[in-house]
């Protein structure tokens, strides 16, 4: 089969290298790509939200199965175009694809189906007066405040606030400044969850729903969980947090109402469900739902999946998931971000990396934000750059796996975190 697979980061990296160990695929594609995913398919020089050139492609190319790694070509009907034209995807329709492009229609979803989430009010920029009634409502919960934007803003639209004078300026940024476009012309506001974080992405075809093995991501740039939050700095799986006995649980009061709730609104979600959760003292609560990979989730849970990963897609496409044996290895994998220098704000790119052929067999490098410059070099291009990850017969061994092999790469204003896993090692003892 002849193979698409849409996005050019660290996730669609690692969801091509896994889609090379299927016998079934002939022939991988990569739109837009990056350095890393140049080297196992072929590049495509379109950007992942041209949905007419993306069609118009596939369509010229005789292409058989296109795989839609991020959330706004999802957002954008990519799938429900393809389809039209003829051509499997995998990944959910424009209607399904909100319950992760609404924050607001989210969290009313979960309201409608029972699930498990935190109190909160949305608000509308067309609501006359409606940043001072959101102000007005952040003063009825409790500190901190999560104050997030309702529309995709790269992982950075949801900001937690310690005070009530940064609530208010959260607000005014997202609602009167627009700091994040479209995206914010609403707003919702929800109680702080405290507990500990946990990400459990599962494959679905609509109705069947097999979790994957749970992850834990770092949200925040610095070490000991300091500064703003970002798309995620480094992620490792198994979490032993989640017991089997929690994992049914999440399965049966969150991942199970969530598809079936989606099927009976009409809007049957086909490919990933992503719940990020909170642990918290009332137990597992939904901070929100994405509905395709996580990213770096996916850099540490593909790596532990031994059942062809083309198979699972088509039968999340086409049905017949319940007959299909999704088998895992019994090994840890750890995944460490390695980011430019001022991200998560404006980063600087342009940076030669260093060190990428020193990295030993037992490391696999997922490039996140890199091309080639004029000269051959492979150098900096994004925020995000590099995931470095290892897997091990322990989390011990996967982790010092991973940092060995962060340490043999360079590039100017390197930054990354140095406890990624550290709280899964103190469950260990």
């Amino acid at each position: 089969m002849k193979v698409l697979v849409v996005g050019g980061g660290g996730r669609e990296h690692a969801i091509i290298m896994k889609l090379k160990q299927s016998a079934k695929v002939t022939k991988l594609y990569c739109a837009p790509g990056n350095a890393g995913t140049a080297g196992a398919s072929e590049t495509v020089a379109l950007k992942a939200d041209d949905i007419e050139g993306l069609v118009a492609f596939c369509v010229a190319e005789g292409m058989d199965y296109v795989v839609v790694g991020p959330e706004v070509p999802l957002n954008l009907g990519l799938v429900d175009a393809l389809e039209a034209a003829g051509i499997q995807a995998f990944g959910p329709t424009r209607q399904a694809a909100r319950l992760e492009g609404s924050k607001v229609f989210s969290k009313g979803f979960m309201r409608r189906h029972g699930i498990p989430t935190g109190a909160y009010r949305s608000f509308s920029c067309d609501d006359a007066g409606a940043a001072d009634k959101a102000k007005a409502f952040a003063r009825e919960l409790p500190s901190p405040w999560v104050v997030k934007a309702d529309g995709l803003a790269a992982g950075k639209g949801a900001l937690i606030c310690q005070t009530i004078a940064e609530a208010d300026e959260a607000i005014d940024m997202i609602l009167v400044d627009k700091v994040f476009g479209s995206a914010g012309d609403s707003l919702v506001i929800e109680e702080y969850l405290d507990g500990e974080e946990l990400s459990l992405m599962a494959f679905t075809d609509g109705k069947t729903v097999v979790p994957m093995i749970a992850a834990q991501d770092h949200k925040r740039i610095f070490d000991n969980d300091r500064g703003p939050n970002t798309g995620g700095m480094g992620a490792y799986a198994p979490a032993p947090v989640c017991s089997p006995e929690l994992a049914s649980r999440i399965y049966t009061e969150i991942l199970k109402p969530a598809v079936a709730g989606m099927a009976a609104e009409g809007r049957e979600i086909k490919g990933v469900l992503y719940a990020g959760l909170m642990l918290t003292a009332k137990g597992p609560m939904v901070l929100e739902y994405n509905t395709r990979f996580g990213d770096p989730e996916t850099e540490v849970v593909l790596p532990l999946l031994e059942s062809d990963l083309l198979d699972i897609m088509l039968a999340c496409s086409a049905g017949g998931l319940e007959r299909m044996p999704i088998q895992w290895k019994h090994d840890s994998c750890v995944t460490v971000v390695m980011a430019s220098a001022g991200y998560p704000g404006e980063a600087r790119n342009g940076d030669i990396i260093r060190g990428l052929s020193m990295i030993p067999d037992d490391v696999t490098v997922y490039h996140c934000g890199t091309k080639r410059d004029d000269s051959g070099n492979i150098i900096t291009a994004g925020g995000r750059i590099l995931s470095v990850t290892a897997c091990g017969a322990t989390l011990p061994e996967a982790l010092n796996r991973a940092y060995d092999g962060v340490r043999l790469i360079s590039f100017d204003g390197a930054q990354y975190r140095s406890d990624i896993a550290a709280r899964a090692l103190t469950h260990r003892l």
